[in-house]
């Protein structure tokens, strides 16, 4: 007589799963996959791999927020959504932005390099340097010749007063 013995699982242990024993092929194409040269299977070219992640710009997204607040008929805001293919929950981070003052319009940067001024800012900081040298300058040239006003001044009031 053959004893037969039980294994005891705990609840952490899953289960062990049975081995397949036909592959998982769902498509004619799944068949004969390879490395994507840019076609199809049918000879087309294919679109890209993966999403594309979008990115939005400070005003659209300060444009979008302040349509979407203008809404007031039923169902114009679900419209906007759809027309602008965007989520409800991006409005929501977009609404936290601006509440942190982090979505201001005009302070993006243009040249797309992360962690470096952008061109814009970089020329408007030049123009202003070069504004305050100016004024600078103005104001070092007011000082020497109200240095020199206050020799001559003290020299005349020395002259003019009669010697005792």
């Amino acid at each position: 007589m053959e004893e037969k013995t039980e294994v005891v699982r705990s609840a952490l242990t899953p289960p062990r799963k049975r081995p397949r024993k036909t592959p998982r092929v769902k498509t004619q194409f799944a068949k004969t996959w390879h490395v994507s040269d840019g076609t199809g299977p049918d000879g087309k070219p294919m679109g890209g791999h993966g999403p594309l992640r979008r990115s939005f710009s400070p005003e659209y997204k300060l444009a979008i927020l302040a349509e979407y607040d203008r809404c007031t008929e039923v169902g114009d805001k679900g419209a906007l959504l759809r027309r602008e293919g965007l989520y409800s929950s991006l409005l929501t981070d977009w609404r936290r932005q601006h509440r942190q003052g982090l979505l201001k319009a005009g302070l993006g940067r243009n040249d797309g390099e992360r962690g470096r001024t952008s061109l814009g800012e970089l020329n408007r900081l030049r123009a202003e340097n070069e504004r305050l040298k100016t004024k600078l300058a103005q104001a070092e040239a007011i000082i020497d010749v109200q240095g020199k006003v206050h020799a001559l001044l003290e020299d005349i009031s020395k002259s003019a007063k009669p010697e005792e």
